[in-house]
């Protein structure tokens, strides 16, 4: 597993069904611990509110995977909530379903389109994106060829995660295995051969676009 999907931003859309009102408001979390954390923000924020169901899938592969009802009727709420999840594939994001009651009852068919429709909305609003797992590879310059190393790597598309300034200047570059003998060639060229990358880690990024 290299690549997911996961949430562009934090966001809300709200929906009316029959003068009930479902806010879903949706986040990117790294863990459980989180994901409940933004559930009980909610309660809090909405206390006039009747039910506050929420779903969660985390983990690049989307191993971890809860829902709840919270209150409504069993498998009308977080099951259909945690499906348009899945059904996206987007991970380490929780969704929350804050819903007003309006005074008609829904039925369990119309529950499940409601809490359904609300995380599409909620989806729609704040856009996916890709996250990478990449290498990260060290390159340390003199100060003398650092700018003109870094501006020409950016230009060809590798990924600067991070610049130290020390004796000599450190650039920190983002590389999916796919990529890195590439990477690894444009250094040698850009140096007279004079420096080799390092392997130090690995990390997830987010792509652009």
């Amino acid at each position: 597993m290299s690549r997911y999907v996961t949430l562009a931003r934090d966001g809300e859309a709200e929906i009316e069904v029959k003068r009930s009102r479902f806010l879903c408001t949706l986040a990117r979390v790294e863990d459980e611990e989180a994901a409940r954390a933004v559930v009980d923000r909610m309660r809090r924020q909405h206390w006039d509110a009747r039910h506050h169901c929420s779903a969660f899938v985390l983990g690049p592969s989307g191993a971890l995977q809860r829902s709840s009802d919270d209150g409504e009727p069993s498998g009308t709420a977080g099951a259909p909530m945690l499906e348009v999840l899945r059904g996206r594939g987007v991970s380490d994001v929780v969704a929350v379903v804050t819903r007003w009651f309006g005074g008609v009852l829904l039925g369990a068919g119309g529950l499940v389109r409601a809490y359904g429709d609300s995380v599409r909305a909620g989806l729609d609003e704040v856009g996916l994106l890709t996250r990478e797992l990449v290498g990260e590879l060290r390159v340390e310059l003199d100060h003398a060829d650092a700018g003109r190393v870094e501006g020409e790597l950016r230009a060809r598309g590798v990924a600067v995660l991070d610049v130290g300034y020390a004796d000599v200047v450190s650039l920190l570059l983002g590389v999916p295995p796919e990529g890195e003998a590439r990477v690894r060639a444009a250094v040698a060229e850009l140096t007279g051969g004079g420096v080799t990358p390092v392997v130090v880690g690995q990390r997830w990024v987010d792509l652009a676009g």
